[in-house]
């Protein structure tokens, strides 16, 4: 008895070793491809990855969503706003090469950060880059730092820029591997293995399946990095941020009203991950100086699939702000 008992402890360590193993090498094999082309600013507890392009013209700075990073607004969008804005790119704590606040993140720990406390931490790397009163565009998830942004900073904010971005409590369940790959046992078991066997049609098909109903421009799942998302660190960063958010959000919805500085709402009827009913359209009825505008048939990555929508989104925010 004692023997097999043995051999099976010996047997599920080789198991877990070799998962390990391959996962580690798929990290390193994603890191050498998509080394980070900014700036990783050290603000002593954590470092804050950024680009920046341009260099005159208001302060832009563009947040990223769920399991994104930097590379999705540098596939297009930031290089075209450069001649007329200073355009800040972040990548979100946890996640592309920014690290987790100090205290979030162990193997044996499911706490997620806030939106404040991530868009702190942003407004932090902002100053060490010279911002100033910036315009502040958040996509998806990004959208709740966006709002928690303005909530921070309401005097040294211009204005917002909501692209398909959540903002209010949703009805119903996340996806089932939120909740596993938060949890401890999810983080330390399941997640591994997601990183180390996962395939990479996979990995397409969820890219895609986001700009449903539209197709993913060309180049762009080679551009975005996906490694960078499915290693082990980043998969838990992102679980837990997405699977605690709803709390967050409701406390942090009871203070939309009393905003004030311009906000500029582009969302697609067609999306169903960020559903426009459930967020834009309440925002935009309780902030009286929201402006909705809402593109038909479009999914959830209007920046991509309408970037001139989100473009004039972005030169009618500055307009109002009194920044052009």
């Amino acid at each position: 008895m004692a023997r097999r008992v043995l051999f099976l402890f010996l047997f599920s360590a080789i198991i877990v070793a070799i998962i390990q193993m391959t996962a580690g090498i798929r990290e390193k094999v994603a890191e050498a491809r998509y080394p980070y082309e900014g700036k990783r600013l050290d603000l002593g507890d954590i470092k804050i990855h950024a680009e920046v392009f341009g260099e005159t013209g208001p302060d832009l700075i563009l947040i990223h969503g769920a399991s994104g990073n930097t590379r999705d607004f540098t596939f297009s969008m930031a290089e075209k706003l450069s001649t007329r804005y200073r355009v800040i790119v972040f990548d979100r704590p946890g996640m592309g090469w920014s690290t987790q606040p100090p205290g979030f993140g162990g193997l044996f720990d499911s706490r997620p950060e806030s939106p404040r406390l991530m868009a702190d931490i942003l407004g932090r790397a902002a100053e060490e880059l010279g911002v100033e009163n910036p315009i502040v565009l958040g996509h998806s998830l990004g959208g709740a730092l966006a709002m928690a942004w303005a909530l921070e900073h309401p005097d040294n904010t211009a204005a917002l820029v909501m692209v398909a971005g959540v903002s209010h409590p949703w009805p119903g369940d996340l996806h089932w591997q939120y909740p596993v790959n938060s949890s401890v046992w999810g983080g330390n078991l399941f997640v591994p293995l997601l990183t180390a066997f996962v395939p990479r049609s996979y990995i397409n098909g969820v890219v895609e399946g986001v700009f449903a109903p539209q197709a993913a421009p060309k180049g762009y799942i080679d551009h975005i990095g996906t490694g960078l998302s499915t290693r082990r660190a980043s998969l838990r960063a992102n679980a837990r941020q997405v699977n605690g958010l709803r709390p967050f959000i409701v406390e942090m919805s009871e203070f939309y009203p009393d905003l004030t500085l311009p906000i500029e709402i582009v969302h697609g009827d067609a999306d169903t991950i960020v559903p426009l009913a459930v967020h834009s359209v309440p925002l935009s009825e309780r902030v009286e100086s929201a402006n909705l505008t809402v593109l038909d048939g479009i999914g959830h990555m209007p920046h991509h699939t309408n970037e001139a929508d989100v473009i004039a989104a972005i030169d009618r925010a500055a307009a109002r702000a009194g920044l052009r």
